[in-house]
This record gives C-alpha cells, structure tokens and sequence, in this order.
C-alpha cells in the first residue's frame, strides 16, 4: 500500500508528488500519457517565475527530473474510479487495482470541442487542437484559429511561423487575451481578425479541411473562408468522469475542494486545472501540488495519533 497515490502527472501531480516524496512519503504517480500534462502542448511559456521564457516540453521535463528525484513510482494507466474504503483507497484502472492511504487527482483538463459538423470528420486531416504539435504539417497555408482568449490567441501567434496567414474568429467584438498577447496579436503582420462570428461547419473534400462556414452572429450573414487548417481553442472541459459517482463534482464537472484541497471524501484531495477555481495556470497548478503534498503528510500523521490513541 502507498501513502499517496497521484493521478495525473501534470504540473500540480508532479509537485504534489515532489513535495509528498520529499516529506518521506511513498508515491505511485498514474498517468495516462506523457508527464507534463498541457505543458506538452504548449508553445513558449513566458509566466513561469524563473525563466524569462521556456518551451511547454523543455519545462515539463524539468518538474518531471525534480518529481522522481526521490524515489517516487510511475505507472500507465487509465483510471477508471476510486472506492472510499475508509482507512484507505482503492484507485482502480482498467487492468489493476492500486491502494493508497490517500489519493490526489491531477487528471487536468482537454480542450473542449466546437461540435460543428466536420470537426470529427477532419480530426488530424486540417482539425487540430496543439499548435506546437500540428503547425509544422500547415507551411504556407491560410489558417483559422477559433477562439479569443489567452490560448487562442498565443497559438495563432506562435502559428504564424508556419502560415502564410492566420485568422482569428471570435464570436465578441473584442479578445478576451491578457492586454500584452493582445497588442502581439495585432502588431503581427500575419494575424487577421473576424469579429462577432463563429464558426457553423468545417469544410473539406476527400483529403483535408478546405475552408469554414462562418456566421456572424449581430447581422446572421453566412460566408465561407478557405484555410487549410482550423485550430480549436474554445474553453476547457474537465477530466472528471470515473470521480462523478464519487459525488465530488459540481455540474459542470469541476471537482470542489477547500483551500487546502481536500474534497468531500477525507484522505482525497484535488489539485490543479481539474479543480473549481477561477484561474488555471501552471503557477496555480504548482502551488495547489505543493499545498496538497503537504496536507496528505499531515493527514497520515494524524491518522497515526488516531490509531495510537484507541
């Protein structure tokens, strides 16, 4: 049996994991894919304390090296649920069963989707939703970013080193970016905006994505617009649903926690973009971890006093 089982290896996971390791704590960290969570998929960083700028990856790897540094397990897996055995946890994934004496979900969260028609249809053939993964396949094409906030709005930026030209379609009249990725935005010769729009269908032949169907939602008036490919940044969605009959979410799928991260279930916690919170970020993801790691030693501990007591 583990102290802490961690799933989810994303900036909140990883320190909760360095700071639980590092209080004497055994670890087992769960994750589904890569370490670094959104970092993988992000361009340059440029509001982490300590780097003036970093690539998402390059500073993914560095929490992972600091994460495992003392003694912490991995292992794949795809979590299917946890069971509240009281003095522990079962973490159940789709092949093996892990038990904690407390558990830290760092699951994160995905980009949520348009739900236009095509969008499935062209997924990998023009539809993307990680610039730093697919703009090198979009050279000297016409691109759609769809979308107005910070995402959004930096990859279109980061995009334009690849396209010919990149539009950005929002469906306000104003970006909802921080002022300074705004004032990049339009400086950069290469970004064009449609205001007040969104997109009603993806469009494309056989092969790839050839263009949109937009609307603007003031007058109604329909147009197409050719692009060669269309990056998605809409909002976020949570990774919640093996925790929903755990009762731990509110009903848009957000896990509820207090300040020091503990949900509804005593010895659970929740940390990072996973949770109801107002800003997501990978500082707010590090210091959720770092909080979490150390209430998990303090929980331990007094379950020890507990137990010594009867």
């Amino acid at each position: 049996m583990y102290d802490v089982i961690i799933i989810g290896a994303g900036p909140a996971g990883m320190t909760a994991a360095l700071y639980a390791s590092r209080s004497n704590l055994s670890v087992l960290m769960i994750e589904r894919g890569a370490p670094g969570g959104q970092m993988n998929n992000t361009a340059e960083v440029e509001n982490y304390p300590g780097f003036e700028s970093i690539m998402g990856p390059e500073l993914a790897f560095k929490m992972y090296e600091g994460a495992i540094k003392f003694g912490v397990e991995n292992a794949y897996g795809i979590v299917q649920g946890i069971n509240d055995q009281g003095s522990f946890k079962e973490v159940v994934t789709e092949d093996k069963t892990y038990q904690g004496k407390t558990v830290i979900i760092a699951t994160g969260c995905v980009h949520r989707k348009l739900g236009v028609k095509g969008e499935e249809e062209f997924a990998g053939r023009g539809v993307s939703y990680c610039a730093v993964c697919d703009g090198a396949f979009f050279r000297n094409k016409r691109l759609i970013v769809v979308g107005g906030g910070d995402s959004a709005v930096e990859e279109a930026i980061y995009l334009t080193q690849f396209a010919s030209e990149v539009t950005i379609v929002h469906r306000r009249d104003e970006l909802r970016a921080q002022k300074i990725i705004q004032d990049r935005a339009f400086g950069n010769e290469k970004v064009t905006f449609i205001w007040d729009s969104v997109v009603e269908e993806i469009l494309g032949n056989d092969m790839v994505v050839t263009g949109v169907q937009i609307k603007n939602v003031q007058t109604g008036e329909v147009t197409e617009e050719a692009a060669g490919g269309v990056f998605i940044y809409v909002g976020l969605d949570p990774l919640t649903e093996p925790f929903k009959a755990s009762n731990i979410t509110n009903e848009a799928g957000w896990i509820l926690t207090n300040d020091q991260m503990e949900t509804a279930i005593p010895g659970v916690y929740a940390v990072g973009d996973v949770r109801e919170k107002g800003l997501r970020q990978i500082t707010t993801a590090v210091g959720d971890g770092s909080i979490a790691g150390q209430q998990v030693f303090d929980f331990i501990e007094s379950q020890k006093d507990i137990e010594t007591v009867q």
